[in-house]
């Protein structure tokens, strides 16, 4: 273009002068030039702004991928029971692709909340709650449960996703004549079979539907324990008397239902429980009543027992064996009976632990939900009477006999007989290391025995 510029300028005859021609000459070069140079620049431009709207059109192309996928995972979790919602009725589809091609909406299983009333002796478990690795009556529950189709596998992996609740939780070696669980269970359930898989030690009595709201830890009013040893316990320490011939005195049996007499009430149990202080508001617990029946004879045996009642709103861990073992030490003369309300003070009191093995939960108490929902012709009261035949009869076989045989076999309650006497009842000092000063645990505030 510049050679033909070139030819044209020289082949022309301006009227003008040379100089002024090659200036004319070198501007019009420049204007050429600039406008190559602004034709190379648009092109960049245009390529590079062509790129960016692709790099952004992909950008938002991802966050509108992770949005779906976001959103679809969010549907998932809301689709899926999470144990709090109470007015869920069927259960989730399988999980499985396949399963879910030929998954039929009618075969769901609806689940209606209910309570399962059973009981069990508890001498060769370690408590009533599931405790992996270990042997526990709510696993052999839930797994005779499951084998039954009582419960599917998340159930029996998770039972709170099926609302399962015990009443009280019993410690390692007690026993339930009575235990309430609520959990929400299919229809048509057939308790005969359940029982089949149930090992001999653990007995179902009955499942009744409740309302959809019952829980029956937080429904129920009360519980009522009974504490089973042998009479020689109770008799004074400096007498020498043989746990087969020894029978309890009328007039000693009045001084242990003295000493019961003074826990009734609304007291301070600080010093009848672990890691719990004296300002703590969990450790005021209210004793309905707590007496001694009449001393009996157990069929097939010479030995003496008795049984020690206590009904209570609540009982912390090892609450009930604690009162029962300060009982004793005060009734057989090992201490003044001024120890009891010392204990329900601010000082710290060693409390001897008597044995587990007596140890039953004997009862349930839900008055105020018979009082609002028994009437109402939907419900059934939860009293047990119907049930009470079997409940009797599954206690003196598995329980009761269970309960002398192996305190006279092991003789566990002798044994701790011997070593109470050594036993301080005086004021812990605030340093000395005991199981209240290990802060790092926590008890549940109805850790009950």
């Amino acid at each position: 273009m510049f050679a033909l510029f070139r030819r044209v300028v020289v082949s022309v005859d301006f009227p003008c002068t040379v100089p002024i021609a090659k200036q004319h000459a070198q501007n019009l070069c420049s204007l050429v030039r600039s406008q190559l140079v602004d034709d190379t620049v648009r092109q960049r431009f245009a390529t590079e702004l062509a790129a960016a709207v692709e790099a952004k059109l992909a950008d938002k192309k991802l966050v509108a991928q992770k949005r779906m996928e976001s959103r679809k995972t969010k549907q998932e979790v809301q689709e899926r029971y999470n144990g709090a919602v109470k007015r869920r009725k069927w259960e989730d589809p399988p999980d499985d692709p396949e399963a879910v091609k030929n998954f039929d909406p009618a075969s769901r299983v609806k689940r209606r909340k209910s309570i399962i009333l059973l009981g069990y002796s508890g001498v060769n478990y370690l408590g009533m709650q599931r405790n992996p690795g270990t042997k526990t009556i709510e696993e052999d529950l839930l797994r005779a449960m499951l084998k039954q189709n009582w419960v599917n596998d998340e159930g029996f992996r998770q039972p709170q996703q099926i609302q399962f609740q015990r009443a009280a939780r019993t410690d390692k070696g007690v026993s339930a004549a009575v235990q309430v669980v609520s959990i929400k269970l299919p229809d048509n359930l057939d308790i005969d079979a359940l029982n089949s898989e149930l090992p001999p030690d653990i007995r179902v009595y009955a499942v009744k539907r409740v309302t959809k709201g019952f829980n029956s830890k937080t429904n129920c009013d009360a519980r009522t324990y009974t504490y089973t040893l042998p009479t020689i316990a109770l008799a004074p320490n400096d007498e020498k008397v043989d746990i087969e011939t020894y029978r309890l005195p009328a007039d000693q049996l009045k001084h242990v239902n003295e000493v019961l007499a003074l826990y009734v009430g609304t007291k301070n149990f600080h010093n009848f429980t672990s890691r719990k202080e004296f300002l703590d508001p969990s450790v005021k617990r209210f004793i309905m009543s707590f007496e001694c029946e009449q001393p009996f004879v157990p069929e097939g045996t010479t030995t003496e027992f008795a049984t020690i009642k206590i009904k209570g709103q609540s009982f912390m861990l090892h609450q009930i064996r604690k009162m029962v073992g300060l009982t004793i030490a005060v009734v057989r003369g090992l201490t003044d009976r001024d120890i009891i309300e010392k204990a329900f003070g601010q000082e710290r009191y060693g409390i001897p632990t008597a044995p587990g093995l007596g140890l039953v939960l004997s009862r349930i108490h839900y008055d105020k939900y018979n009082k609002r929902y028994g009437e109402d012709g939907c419900h059934e009261t939860l009293e047990f009477e119907k049930e009470e035949p079997i409940i009797q009869e599954f206690f003196k076989r598995h329980i009761a006999s269970t309960i002398v045989e192996t305190e006279l076999s092991t003789k566990s309650m002798i044994e701790w007989l011997e070593k109470l006497p050594l036993h301080s009842y005086e004021p812990r000092d605030e340093s000395e290391p005991s199981e209240w000063k290990n802060r790092n645990s926590k008890a549940s505030d109805d850790d009950d025995e």
